[in-house]
């Protein structure tokens, strides 16, 4: 994760850009409205996958999220890729005075992000993996598996179907 402590005039302009459409995102309907929306502002969207109101993606680094193939993202999911960096934080400072850590956020192909889960920074979701609702990702999580919790912990995991015979 990269570190950031500024931020330039087209960084705000940007901001301002991204947020307007962020606001807009929340009254889009078809859900494939509210997908081009997120696309508008850099997210990368595969075929298939539903975005539905409601979802907050990253307003400072849209263009660090990357959602595969027939996803499934539910509402109120937050999705951040940036986070204040503590490394050097002690008492007598202010917490919002730190600079951000940055990440990117993949979430594979088939994956299914439950109600109100929120995914950290620099995490990658597995292909066909299923997030329960309300979970904390701060971690990568494996393809075809359950996880759920906050933190977010594997609880079930899927075997590929040639291993079932």
């Amino acid at each position: 994760m990269s570190i950031v402590s500024h931020r330039s005039i087209w960084s705000v302009l940007k901001g301002i850009w991204t947020h307007a459409l962020s606001i807009l995102s929340m009254f889009t309907f078809p859900y494939q409205v509210t997908v081009f929306v997120h696309k508008l502002r850099g997210v990368k969207v595969g075929k298939q996958s539903h975005i539905a109101r409601g979802v907050m993606l990253d307003e400072r680094n849209p263009e660090l999220i990357t959602i595969g193939k027939g996803v499934a993202i539910t509402s109120g999911v937050m999705i951040l890729c940036h986070q204040r960096d503590l490394t050097n934080y002690k008492p007598g400072m202010y917490a919002m005075h730190c600079p951000f850590k940055e990440g990117p956020v993949v979430i594979k192909d088939g994956a299914h992000i439950g109600i109100g889960s929120i995914i950290m920074p620099g995490v990658t979701i597995g292909e066909g993996a299923i997030i329960g609702a309300g979970s904390v990702v701060t971690r990568d999580i494996p393809p075809y598996c359950v996880a759920v919790g906050a933190p977010a912990k594997v609880i079930k995991t899927f075997e590929p179907k040639e291993n079932q015979e």
